[in-house]
């Protein structure tokens, strides 16, 4: 019997390789995205390529009603989700006080809460049957205070609640981790507004290495999943240098690459 996988934020970059990924392998897929349109077409794709079981659902992940009815999915117990991967997020540009603090909610909503909800709605259902798999796509940002606001404030949250769950999960048959990539190259940083011209080339990631990486890593017990070995230096250096030292660093990152 194949699995079940829900996954968040499907049509494009790390979500949409995580389907592609997970379909080859003869995993069943509940795509979640706002684009009703896009979710059509990506599921038709993994139809096609992969003869893949596929359910569409149209969700705003911001919206509290919206996001209401992909709990429910998650709560059905005539359908049971074994993984859920926590995927959609989203970024701002400008500094705190330049932007609109609504967007700035929103952002909260999409990279915090929604992953709060999910996956405390998944849980529900998979602790009782003493098996599942939980995934959050973090980001390196959120181990260097400084590049990114707010938006690496959330991810540092989401890393950090996931090492926190995985530990309460021990013993349940659950299993939780989270994957924290670089520079990915999707759709991410156009819909920011941010310009990655000036990122070197050796600094980008590729969306279904990193997909890949997260379940190896997931499925060999590795609660925290950093792809590419830059970045595993990266995160290192931030978990052990001082933090005076971590923020120069950070900010220096900030303003050549951004």
């Amino acid at each position: 019997m194949s699995s079940t996988v829900l996954v968040t934020g499907a049509t494009a970059g790390i979500g949409a390789a995580f389907a592609r990924k997970l379909a080859a392998e003869g995993c069943a897929l509940v795509l979640v995205a706002r684009d009703a349109t896009r979710l059509d077409a990506v599921a038709e794709e993994l139809r096609r390529q992969h003869g893949a079981r596929v359910e569409v659902l149209p969700a705003d992940l911001t919206d509290p009603a919206s996001s209401a009815t992909v709990e429910q999915r998650l709560t059905d117990a005539a359908h049971p989700v074994d993984m859920l991967i926590n995927n959609a997020g989203k970024g701002l540009k400008g500094r705190l006080w330049e932007t609109d603090v609504a967007d700035q909610e929103r952002m909260l909503a999409l990279n915090c809460t929604a992953v709060l909800r999910l996956t405390h709605a998944a849980l529900r259902m998979m602790v009782p049957r003493g098996r599942g798999d939980i995934i959050v796509v973090s980001s390196v940002a959120g181990f260097v205070p400084g590049t990114r606001g707010a938006y690496a404030a959330t991810k540092a949250w989401a890393t950090a609640f996931t090492e926190s769950l995985a530990g309460q999960l021990s013993g349940t048959g659950v299993r939780a981790s989270v994957v924290a990539p670089g520079f990915v190259r999707t759709e991410f940083h156009q819909r920011a507004g941010l310009d990655m011209s000036r990122l070197p080339e050796r600094a980008w990631l590729d969306a279904d290495d990193v997909a890949a990486t997260a379940l190896r890593d997931h499925r060999a017990g590795k609660v925290v999943s950093i792809p590419g070995a830059r970045y595993k230096l990266i995160v290192a250096a931030s978990r052990l240098a001082p933090g005076g030292a971590v923020r120069r660093a950070s900010d220096l990152l900030r303003r050549r690459a951004l």
